[in-house]
This record gives C-alpha cells, sequence and structure tokens, in this order.
C-alpha cells in the first residue's frame, strides 16, 4: 500500500457506465474540472460500462436505442445505415466518443478494493492508488454482482451451471438439454435463442406476466416510482419485471406458436444430473443457465454504507439518488435509476445535490 500514488479530489465518481458518464458531464457543467476537481475511476479495460461485456446476438435498433447521454444524441455516433447495430460495439463506441467530447478523463482499468472513512474524507483504495475525496458518487451498477439462488444439491451438479453474464451464443449449447431459469426480459431472449439449436425446460418461481399493448411511459413512471418508494424505506429494489410483467412482442408470439412456453414451477433441489421437483419428477440437464438477475455492486462500501435490518438502504434527495444517513453519498444507477433513462436523470441530480452538501 506505502508504494500506491495518492490523489486528493472534491469528488470520485466510481464507474463510467450511463449514470456515471451522467453524473461526469454534469459535474463538469457545474463548473468542476475533470481529473483536479473530480475524477471518474472504471473498472473496466475500455469505455462502454457493462455493455461491453454483453452477448454478441444482442442489438439495438437505432431507433428504439438506448437513451441518449445528456449534450450528444445516440445516433451521432452511429457509423452505419443500418436499422440494427450490435449493442456491445455501439454503445461502447457511443461512451467512448462521449468522454473524448466532453474530456472526463475516466482513469482505467482502476478497480476501488474499498472505501472507508479517515479524518472526514472518504478514502478510496483501488488496485493502483489510493484516492479521497469530500463526497462520493457510486455508479457501479450490478453486472459485477450477478446473483445465483441458493439450492440444496448444486455442488453435486455434474454438469455445467451458467448465469446471464456468461452467455455468448446459442451454438454453445447444441446438443445439450438446458434447464433455463428465470422469467425476466433476458430469460426470455436466451429462451428463444437456445430453443433454436437445442432442447430446453424452462422453469420460474411465479408463472410469468405477459402484458398486452406497449409499454409506454405511463407505465414506466408507475414502475420507477414503485421501486423508489421502496428504497426511500429502506427495502432491497425489486426486479423491474416484478413490477412491469413481459411485452408480448413479436418474439414472444412466435415462441408460444412454436410450443416454447410451456414453464415449469421451480424444482426443490439440483441432482449429479439434473434437478428435482417436490413430488419427486426428475429432469437430466447438462446445463443449468441461471436468469435470475443481478444485484448492485456495492460490496466496496460496505464499510460506509449503513445497511437497514433487512440489508437496503435507506435512500433520499429529489430522485432517491442520496443516502440518508450519509449524504456525501449517492448511489446512482441504484433503485429507481437502475435504467438508462433513470440513470442520466440520476446524474444530473447527484451533481447538484452532492455539490451543494459539500459546498461547491
Amino acid at each position: 500500500m506505502a508504494n500506491k500514488i495518492r490523489y486528493k479530489t472534491k469528488i470520485t465518481v466510481i464507474g463510467a457506465g450511463q449514470a456515471g458518464l451522467s453524473t461526469a458531464h454534469h459535474l463538469k457543467r457545474r463548473g468542476l474540472e475533470a481529473g483536479r476537481d473530480f475524477v471518474v475511476l472504471d473498472e473496466a479495460p475500455s469505455p462502454g460500462g457493462a455493455w461491453q461485456f454483453r452477448w454478441p446476438s444482442l442489438t439495438l435498433s437505432t431507433v428504439n436505442r438506448i437513451h441518449d447521454l445528456p449534450g450528444m444524441p445516440f445516433e451521432d455516433s452511429l457509423e452505419t445505415d443500418a436499422k440494427e447495430v450490435r449493442a456491445n460495439v455501439a454503445v461502447p463506441h457511443y461512451y467512448d466518443q462521449y468522454e473524448k467530447k466532453f474530456g472526463l478523463q475516466v482513469y482505467r482499468p482502476i478497480k476501488v478494493e474499498r472505501v472507508y472513512w479517515h479524518n472526514d474524507r472518504l478514502h478510496i483504495d483501488t488496485s493502483t492508488a489510493l484516492f479521497s475525496a469530500l463526497g462520493l458518487v457510486n455508479a457501479t451498477g450490478t453486472w459485477q454482482n450477478p446473483h445465483l439462488p441458493e439450492y440444496p444439491g448444486a455442488a453435486l451438479f455434474e454438469g455445467e451451471q451458467l448465469h446471464t453474464k456468461d452467455f455468448r451464443t446459442a451454438e454453445y449449447f447444441k446438443g445439450k438439454h438446458v434447464v433455463i431459469v428465470g422469467a425476466g426480459i433476458s430469460a426470455i431472449q436466451l429462451l428463444d435463442q437456445i430453443s433454436k439449436v437445442t432442447t430446453i425446460t424452462w422453469v420460474t418461481r411465479r408463472p410469468p406476466e405477459f402484458k398486452e399493448g406497449p409499454f409506454d411511459d405511463e407505465a414506466g413512471h408507475r414502475a420507477v416510482s414503485m421501486v423508489e418508494e421502496r428504497v426511500r424505506n429502506g427495502l432491497p429494489p425489486l426486479s423491474v419485471v416484478s413490477v412491469t410483467g413481459l411485452p408480448m412482442s413479436p418474439t414472444v408470439i412466435d415462441m408460444k406458436k412454436r410450443g416454447v412456453l410451456n414453464r415449469f414451477p421451480m424444482f426443490s433441489e439440483i441432482t449429479k444430473t439434473g434437478v428435482k421437483w417436490p413430488d419427486g419428477r426428475e429432469e437430466k440437464a447438462d446445463v443449468i443457465l441461471w436468469n435470475t438477475g443481478f444485484k448492485g455492486a456495492l460490496s466496496h462500501l460496505d464499510a460506509v454504507l449503513p445497511r437497514e435490518e433487512g440489508g437496503g438502504i435507506v435512500m433520499a434527495g429529489s430522485l432517491a439518488t442520496m443516502v440518508a444517513k450519509e449524504p456525501r453519498i449517492h448511489l446512482v444507477g441504484y433503485g429507481p435509476s437502475a435504467s438508462t433513462i433513470g440513470a442520466n436523470r440520476a446524474g444530473g441530480a447527484a451533481a447538484r445535490e452532492l455539490m451543494r452538501e459539500l459546498g461547491l
């Protein structure tokens, strides 16, 4: 530790995905200088946040795209007239162009190992250097913290257990029977792709709820407000799908026609060769693919985050980004801001409220 370089700044932003870049942009717009008054630290090897790690078949419509970062539309970064683009290429390119355009000076790859208080400053211990700051905006998202439920017998399973974040191509599963767990949007996407190349068994904890009609702004605001109410009361945020349901898309309609949406209730245990239900029925499997979501990647903040009894954090501020019991810490991309549009607005609110708290 003695050999690590030390940096002193006013605000540290951890993470350079949508929420982190939005925050950095708003800090700069409000008069702070990147690299001196605030620093942005990112664990990833290159620009793009978690998007650079997504599977190659995940595409974005150039019309129905990710939400624009403040001050630069996504379409300004596109170098093609194609109607669809690969997400893990187009979004990193966009973020790279954005960082350069606004001179955001992201330091990478730097992994934040722990944050702690010392002499009324937040000390950020990283893989390569030591930083200290008056305030902190955490924008680490969820990609680094996949949720894998514990089930009896999991250690006995002789096949593969994978998570959504491990998925690359459906072809990998050819000739294997795959038990696909989960009813979120990613689960449906992977269920669709894998079912076209091999046999599958689909299991979920609750019957999936498919919603007719478009997922409009009103539905979006309703979902966000429900999540916001939870985090303001110190409860862990729920998954988006548990609030919104699944859209009845053309893909889902096609899956119904193909007989793919034959859902089974959750199994009770894992065996050497597959899974088993409470009634004794068993299913052999080569792979169990857990599409069971992600949780906030916040372990580096354990020493400074005041947790409630149930593990949640009481959030405050105009968009619920401020840690109520530690107002010099903001969490963006957490709870109601864990979406591309929510992350943008949260970045602006966090920058404004933290600067006010610090008297900057």
